[in-house]
């Protein structure tokens, strides 16, 4: 067997479980990447790119934040806890209906794992300052077959 959103139709299943009120949780392995999209819930998924950390500033950044926004695909980023806000903001602002699952200390004591529209994540950010603790592994879902806004 696989990871449960890596393997067809396991998207789709965490999705379903997520929406009857349970947690999901990952299992510690080798991939941060693959621990995040076995819990992300993506049912639109048809495999996944790993785009890495956002370049730190200026043109180069808002060309890949851009390029993200705009890709239809499954795309799993990292981004470090000093820098984790403006990257959410960035996010809502690029693609404010997209859906987001943003992990944060996988598979640690404090394990925080939230999916919702990126317009929203700003405001959760903010509302706990532990929130902004640890290294983040971040799911920008993909778009729906046809486009659409990316939500289930």
């Amino acid at each position: 067997g696989g990871a449960a959103g890596i393997d067809a139709p396991g998207g789709a299943l965490v999705a379903a479980v997520a929406a009857a009120g349970h947690r999901v949780l990952p299992i510690p392995g080798a991939s941060s990447a693959v621990a995040v999209l076995s819990v992300a819930g993506d049912a639109w998924a048809q495999g996944f790119c790993c785009i890495g950390f956002a370049p730190a500033k200026g043109a180069e950044r808002r060309g890949w934040l851009q390029a993200a926004a705009a890709a239809p695909l499954c795309q799993v980023m990292f981004e470090a806890p000093h820098r984790i806000e403006a990257l959410l903001t960035s996010l809502a602002e690029a693609a404010p209906q997209r859906r987001i699952t943003l992990c944060r200390e996988l598979t640690k004591q404090f394990e925080t794992i939230a999916t919702m529209a990126a317009a929203e994540l700003p405001a959760w950010l903010a509302a706990d300052a532990n929130r902004a603790r640890g290294e983040f592994v971040l799911v920008l879902h993909a778009l729906p077959a046809g486009g659409g806004a990316g939500l289930l």
